[in-house]
C-alpha cells in the first residue's frame, strides 16, 4: 500500500484516480489542483508517490516536477498525460519522473506503473 498525492487540475481524473486507488487498498493522502499546490503539499506530507498531470494552471507538471525533485532527489512522481505530449513527457523524465500514465486511464496499467515505481 501507498500514499499517494494526486496533482491534477481536473476534478474528474482526481475522483477516477482516487476511486481506482483505494480499491487497490492505496491511501489517497491529499490532493491538489495546479503545480504549486501540489509541491506545497508534497513537502507537506511527503507521499509514497504523485500522480502529476502536465498540463495544468499556474505551474505546469513539468515545472512541479523540478521543485519536488530539487526538495527530494528520491520522489517518486508519475506523470499523467493525455496521447501526444511526448516532448513534454520526456522532459519530465529527464526532470526526474518516474513514469508515466496516459489518459484515457486504464486501471490495470496504472496500477502496475505505481507497483513497479514503488519496487524502485
Amino acid at each position: 500500500m501507498a500514499k499517494i498525492l494526486i496533482v491534477d487540475d481536473s476534478k474528474t481524473s482526481r475522483k477516477f484516480l482516487r476511486n481506482m486507488l483505494e480499491e487497490a487498498g492505496h491511501e489517497i493522502i491529499s490532493e491538489a489542483v495546479d503545480g504549486n499546490e501540489g509541491v506545497e503539499k508534497f513537502k507537506i506530507y511527503q507521499p509514497d508517490i504523485v500522480t502529476m498531470d502536465i498540463t495544468m494552471p499556474k505551474l505546469d507538471g513539468i515545472g512541479a516536477v523540478k521543485e519536488i525533485i530539487d526538495f527530494d532527489p528520491n520522489a517518486k512522481i508519475i506523470m499523467v498525460t493525455a496521447a501526444g505530449q511526448k516532448s513534454n513527457m520526456v522532459e519530465a523524465l529527464k526532470q526526474g519522473a518516474a513514469d508515466f500514465i496516459q489518459k484515457p486511464f486504464d486501471s490495470e496499467v496504472i496500477l502496475n506503473t505505481i507497483e513497479k515505481v514503488l519496487e524502485g
